[in-house]
């Protein structure tokens, strides 16, 4: 038996608990890890909560990404081998002693990359990487970020100041320092948005990642030298009405190791916020839910 933590029925934090499940195994295109590291992310709660559907029946396991070691290989997996040391996207949730990865989507953690490090890549980072590949901006232009001090937002402005743009973020003025930390031009959020994104970018910007959606999204949008030229992670919707896209999340090994190379060479730090027992599972989410984490929440595990 493996223990994880999860949720019973769609709804409420009162719906989480601890499960012992049988430690699963690998189909084909799978791998067996044992769980050293699983990242915590706002989706987690949003799955519990139904946001994304109902459709698989509970308990649902915690976590969508994680890094351990691999216990066993399944059918028709080829560059993997029992004890290498991975990171990847979870079958069977991550908040776990045992989860299932998806091969595609799983890569060799380097030795000179912490699991911790590794397992805060997958979701947030990898977002941020498809989000900035997608805009495809060159060196000198401007890229705004909506939600600029969250783990998406930090990564895609390390992201983006290493290609060589100039990066603005909306934040709070008390993640100002933190912004500018990044290299960014932290811009206040709310009311008059749009005024202060121009007093900072008089020409307007070239691209914008959109990590907030709403009314937030249709403020900053006017302000794009070229309309429409927004990628969202959050609403597809508005990023439609906008003439905008949602993001392509290509979910690659490939994108996951030119990530933890840019960690290794200290070109990219994922900004781990803390870390948390597995024990202590309900309280990093409990954080994460609350809206006010300032990078990113991993579980350290085994």
């Amino acid at each position: 038996m493996s223990k994880a933590f999860g949720f019973v029925a769609y709804g409420g934090p009162e719906n989480q608990k601890f499960l012992d499940r049988p430690t699963p195994s690998p189909g084909p295109g799978q791998l067996l890890i044992a769980v050293r590291a699983a990242g915590v992310n706002p989706v987690d709660w949003k799955i519990r909560q139904g946001y994304l559907g109902t459709g698989q029946p509970p308990p649902v396991v915690f976590g969508s990404e994680a890094s351990g070691v691999v216990q066993a290989v399944g059918e028709g997996v080829e560059g993997f081998a029992v004890g290498d040391e991975v990171f990847g996207s979870t079958v069977t949730g991550g908040y776990a002693e045992h989860t299932l990865l998806d091969a595609a989507s799983t890569a060799h953690k380097r030795p000179d990359v912490t699991f911790v490090q590794a397992a805060a890549l997958p979701v947030a980072a990898a977002t941020a990487y498809d989000a900035v590949q997608q805009l495809d901006l060159k060196a000198g232009q401007t890229l705004l970020i909506l939600g600029i001090a969250g783990g998406v937002g930090s990564v895609a402005a390390q992201l983006g100041k290493g290609h060589g743009l100039t990066v603005l973020g909306t934040a709070s003025d008390g993640n100002r320092a933190f912004v500018e930390s990044l290299g960014a031009t932290q811009v206040r959020y709310g009311d008059g948005v749009a005024e202060r994104i121009r007093a900072a970018a008089p020409d307007g910007v070239d691209g914008i990642v959109d990590l907030v959606g709403g009314e937030n999204a249709r403020a900053a949008a006017p302000t794009l030298r070229n309309p429409g030229r927004l990628v969202s992670a959050v609403d597809p919707a508005t990023a439609a009405e906008l003439g905008g896209a949602f993001v392509k999340r290509t979910r690659s090994a490939d994108t996951l190791a030119a990530l933890a190379k840019l960690v290794a060479f200290d070109a990219l730090d994922p900004h781990i916020a803390a870390t948390y027992p597995l024990e202590h599972a309900a309280d990093a989410l409990s954080e994460v839910e609350s809206g006010h984490v300032r990078g990113k929440l991993v579980l350290e595990i085994g």
